[in-house]
């Protein structure tokens, strides 16, 4: 645990407070890694950023900073309006962040909790149209290449309703895109992957080689749970549950839900195919489905926000109302108390393009280190963000297995005394 020194102020709308570049202007949440705090810049104008700092406590160890690092290296190369955009990867009065854009709203696993409380259902295309944004932010990932034109080979691996976050607005927005892959090196650790089991593919639990189509299957598991309200993969321990996933016996959601359609049944489990090569073969392929299947429909996406804003009437009052608060909020007029390392780059359509590291302080050589080994080059044109070098991106066609040549679900069995 962080001592009561380490903590962050994090700040309210009438008295902000000063985080490099940045003021807080309260905590939104906090979690085992991170905790995500608002803030605006001192620069700009009264946009709001969701500004994610690592603990202080795990920032003394280098192999977490690697992951937060990792993390925030792949975010920032991915810019699509299906996927929470990152701005900024640094390092500010000794702490390591991460600069987001700010999306108001609820993720799909709050929505579909609400959904059962209230004996309730997501519009069956409301699910079908947040699938198909959620798998054309994937295939953005997935067809990714550098400068040179090289596939980064990116896939998620950890697509999961509390990683897909609707905003007020009705939009779509995959977030934490780097996570599973940053923790790829560490999967010989039985706690770090513990509740994600449900949302992972068969070939992803075997410990096995995967592509783009795990995140298909992923985004399989959640289209499903949104139409019948229900988790598809369920199991009293996780070897149990593992085991499901592993079988990947799936019954069509129409079995749940009467108001699902053959066709849509079709999709689903095309989708949830066992064999990855009767599965869609990219995400794009899904996401034409879906479309083709919604055009009846005649369907818009403002259906979305009144569906949302009618689940949750007195979270959105209360948070509009925060989120006017900060953006009238007097900030401090004065110099940055520890200017942040901040990296720009332009980016290229359908590529990351040239690095230009602006400011080093020298507390920032650890970063830098593990952000940035290439000089940068100069090229004209596009928009500038901050983004580490490309070259950097680790690929990751296959997982990274430091236990010897047997997968996860291998060793898992081991451990648990079951036979191969």
């Amino acid at each position: 645990m962080d001592s009561a020194a380490d903590k962050l102020d994090p700040g309210t709308p009438e008295n902000p407070q000063p985080f490099g570049k940045y003021l807080l202007l309260g905590l939104i949440a906090r979690g085992g890694m991170a905790e995500v705090y608002r803030g605006r810049s001192r620069q700009s104008g009264g946009r709001l950023y969701a500004i994610k700092c690592m603990r202080s406590q795990l920032a003394k160890e280098a192999r977490f900073v690697e992951m937060f690092v990792r993390e925030g290296k792949l975010a920032v190369l991915l810019s699509h309006d299906n996927i929470v955009r990152t701005f900024e990867i640094g390092r500010t009065e000794g702490r390591y962040f991460i600069a987001m854009e700010y999306i108001g709203g609820k993720d799909l696993t709050q929505i579909l909790r609400r959904c059962q409380e209230t004996s309730s259902r997501i519009p069956l295309p409301h699910a079908c149209y947040i699938a198909a944004k959620m798998s054309e932010g994937l295939h953005h990932a997935h067809t990714l290449n550098d400068v040179d034109g090289k596939p980064l080979a990116i896939v998620n691996r950890d697509v999961s309703p509390s990683n897909v976050r609707i905003g007020w607005d009705g939009s779509v927005k995959l977030l934490d895109f780097g996570i599973a892959q940053a923790m790829v090196k560490f999967t010989s650790e039985i706690g770090v992957l513990k509740g994600k089991f449900s949302y992972m593919s068969p070939e992803q639990i075997r410990g096995m080689p995967v592509d783009a189509r795990t995140d298909v299957f992923s985004t399989g598991i959640i289209l499903h749970e949104m139409l019948t309200t229900e988790k598809l993969f369920r199991g009293d321990t996780e070897f149990q549950l593992m085991e499901r996933v592993r079988n990947a016996e799936v019954l069509p959601p129409s079995k749940f839900n009467r108001r699902v359609p053959e066709a849509l049944d079709r999709i689903v489990m095309k989708a949830l195919a066992r064999d990855v090569a009767d599965r869609y073969g990219s995400a794009l392929e899904l996401a034409t489905d879906l479309h083709a299947f919604l055009a009846p429909y005649r369907f818009d996406p403002k259906e979305i926000v009144e569906h949302e804003r009618s689940l949750f009437r007195a979270d959105y009052d209360a948070e509009m109302a925060e989120i006017a608060a900060c953006q009238r909020a007097e900030l401090p007029t004065g110099g940055d108390r520890d200017a942040s390392m901040v990296m720009t780059a332009v980016v290229g359509p359908g590529a990351a393009s040239s690095v230009q590291l602006i400011t080093q302080r020298p507390s920032d050589e650890r970063l830098a280190k593990l952000v940035s080994e290439t000089a940068p080059s100069q090229q004209s044109g596009g928009e500038p963000v901050a983004i580490p070098p490309p070259g950097n991106v680790p690929e990751v066609t296959q997982p990274t297995n430091p236990a010897g040549p047997k997968g996860l679900w291998a060793r898992l069995r081991g451990r648990w005394g079951k036979p191969e």
